[in-house]
């Protein structure tokens, strides 16, 4: 036990002081230019030296601020939402010039007419509006000036284009120039509608007609629109900078993510620091062995798909269409779906054998981001502000790397009495100490100096059992193991290197408190300060069949909040040492994400006596303390109470309560 003792202080040493091995890769500040480093951005100025959000002046039309329009296809290839604005109706309505209007036409429902408008993300607006082409003439001879639009609806919303806030109903118009004004807020989205008049309904019910049948005979509609507008003032609720994909020149593997960031308020229309400013950093990043995350597919004669460029996919391929009508030779028709055939685009598809997916959001700079070894690296940094004229600049970002020690290590777990199982899954029961049995397998290319450490994150506290090496697997005594809350670590007898890659197995056991928990690996060198590097889920060998690290857990219970257990009966805080403090512990299952969690003391007659906020939980085992005082630090009256643990559910809270006793 000394030794496993003195093992993790050593492994903790390592990683405070590590700094000899480890390289940041940096962006900003004496790094990579911002200005030449982006593949997409929205709202973001550079001219700083850094990247913070626009902030858009009130003279200036916000759609002037945003560039790479797009129309509003569903199908568009690789849109991501968010990351383009988009017109449902036309671009050329948005580009300021008002000569190059939507021309008056025939084809079509006056009353059906609608421009939607996609910000890309929600900016804070206050007008909306619209005018006529400063020049042209119908085929009339009317003045397209004059030709004002003559009834319409104008709507705005923050999130979504369901709950829209109506901001204008206009059933008479005569202005060639419209703005409506509203009080500043956030919007993403924008829409004008087209109705008809009061005159032109009118007519319609006169005839006893459709707006169709009316103005479909050749007369073009009445109203033409130069150009939209939107104007106004402060930054956007976040601004969008995405990195191009960077060459590092070789696999590294990646530590911690830094980041230097400065908060500013506008005051008198200069930016000035300030630290109470609201604003956030959110950065997240992927990683990948190749030039690409993306895999482009074409069909084949036979219908099968054969992989493509995305110069040839984007540009030479064409979409396929849904079906094709014809004739039935009966006198009537019949629809068929296209064949798939040469020349047609097959789909595309994530190459999550060589790239990461987008990692977890880090919010903090000091953040591990959870990337597994990589050559190619992309960020998506995003800046939020909850405040109109607040906002973060980014100054840098930065990155620990360092070497790989493998060129890859794979591997997978099951449960030790079902190393095969049916499913090709581990299925346990949720919250019992099960065995697990779980190999790993080192390859070794043309780099990568080995380690002699693996660490395995668990949801409880791990139990190690046995240690195998070698080919065949032998029994070997570790060289340290530490058993601690959360992970296992285990420093190996020898090196694994090119030299000998010995395969390991390992035999633990471990609680599992989620439906679904991942095993996350490392290996590590104990003696350098080098990154661990990750392991990934993969086929280690025949003697265990999931290929992968991820286990499942199955209950016939569905209490989230189990095994509410207390120290002593009764607290006694009157300074003595003995059960001045209730030692409070807890186990909570299947939870999505972590949930707040609150402490309660109820009076027998139902009233809350005292209640303290004990932070944010996840599945696992939980430990608090409570003192027997109220929230204001008072000492409760001697007495029986019950304490009670309440976390946050999807529906209504969840409590558990047991009786606990107060005496002094």
């Amino acid at each position: 036990m000394m030794l496993s003792r003195i093992f993790a202080c050593l492994v903790a040493f390592l990683y405070a002081t590590a700094d000899a091995e480890v390289t940041p890769w940096k962006i900003g500040g004496s790094g990579l230019d911002w200005a030449e480093s982006d593949s997409l951005t929205i709202l973001i100025d550079k001219a700083s030296g850094a990247i913070q959000p626009v902030y858009i002046r009130p003279t200036r039309p916000v759609f002037s601020y945003l560039s790479n329009w797009g129309d509003w296809n569903p199908r568009e290839l690789g849109y991501v939402d968010g990351e383009r604005p988009r017109v449902a109706g036309g671009t050329r309505l948005i580009d300021g010039d008002s000569t190059s209007y939507l021309a008056p036409s025939s084809g079509g429902s006056p009353d059906g007419r609608t421009f939607t408008f996609d910000l890309a993300v929600p900016v804070p607006l206050f007008s909306f509006g619209f005018y006529t082409p400063s020049q042209g003439y119908r085929s009339d001879g009317q003045a397209l000036r004059e030709d004002v639009v003559p009834a319409y609806e104008m709507f705005i919303s923050e999130q979504n284009v369901i709950d829209w806030l109506e901001i204008a109903d206009v059933r008479e118009n005569f202005r060639a120039d419209v703005r409506h004004l509203f009080p500043r807020q956030y919007v993403r989205y924008a829409r004008y509608v087209r109705r008809l008049s009061q005159l032109e309904a009118a007519q319609i019910a006169a005839l006893s007609i459709s707006s169709q049948e009316t103005f479909a005979k050749g007369q073009a509609h009445k109203g033409t629109i130069g150009d939209f507008e939107l104007y106004g003032e402060g930054v956007p609720q976040r601004a969008v900078y995405k990195t191009l994909i960077f060459d590092l020149g070789q696999p590294v593997n990646f530590g911690r993510l830094f980041w230097s960031a400065t908060p500013l308020r506008m005051a008198d229309g200069v930016p000035v620091a300030a630290s109470e400013a609201s604003g956030a950093v959110q950065v997240e990043a992927r990683a990948g062995t190749d030039a690409g995350p993306d895999i482009y597919y074409e069909f084949t004669d036979m219908g099968t798909r054969v992989v493509v460029d995305q110069i040839h996919y984007q540009e030479v391929l064409k979409n396929r269409s849904g079906s094709i009508t014809n004739a039935d030779g009966l006198g009537g028709t019949v629809t068929v779906t296209s064949r798939s055939k040469p020349g047609l685009r097959a789909g595309i598809e994530y190459d999550r054998d060589n790239w990461n997916f987008w990692s977890v959001p880090a919010f903090d700079s000091g953040q591990s981001i959870g990337l597994r070894s990589g050559q190619f690296l992309q960020l998506k940094i995003l800046l939020h502000s909850a405040d109109f004229d607040a906002y973060m600049r980014l100054d840098s970002l930065w990155i620990e790397t360092s070497p790989v020690l493998a060129t890859r290590v794979n591997g997978e777990v099951a449960r030790l009495d079902d190393p095969i199982p049916l499913r090709g899954v581990a299925e346990v029961e949720m919250g019992e100490m099960t065995d697990f049995v779980c190999d790993f397998a080192a390859q070794f290319g043309a780099g990568g100096a080995g380690f002699d450490a693996f660490r395995i994150r668990t949801s409880g506290t791990p139990m190690f059992k046995g240690l195998e090496m070698g080919e065949p697997l032998q029994a070997v005594e570790p060289a340290a193991v530490v058993e601690d809350a959360g992970e296992l670590v285990v420093r190996l007898p020898r090196r694994i290197a090119a030299t000998s890659n010995d395969p390991i197995r390992v035999v633990f056991a471990a609680e599992v408190y989620d439906f679904a928990w991942t095993f996350d690996s490392e290996v590590f060198d104990s003696g350098d300060e080098s990154l661990p590097q990750p392991v990934q889920s993969a086929d280690v060998g025949e003697a265990i069949a999931t290929n992968t690290l991820r286990v499942l857990a199955v209950t016939a219970r569905v209490e989230k909040i189990r095994d509410l257990r207390l120290s002593t009966g009764v607290v006694t805080p009157n300074g003595d040492g003995v059960n001045d403090l209730l030692d409070i512990e807890y186990t909570l299952f299947g939870l999505p994400d972590a949930v707040a969690a609150r402490l309660e003391v109820y009076a027998l007659d139902g009233r809350q006596v005292a209640a303290r906020a004990v932070g944010w939980q996840q599945s696992g085992l939980q430990r608090v303390e409570w003192d027997g005082r109220d929230e204001s630090g008072g000492l409760l009256p001697p007495g029986l109470y019950l304490l009670g643990l309440e976390i946050e559910g999807e529906v209504a809270a969840l409590k558990q309560m047991v009786p606990v006793g107060v005496a002094y």
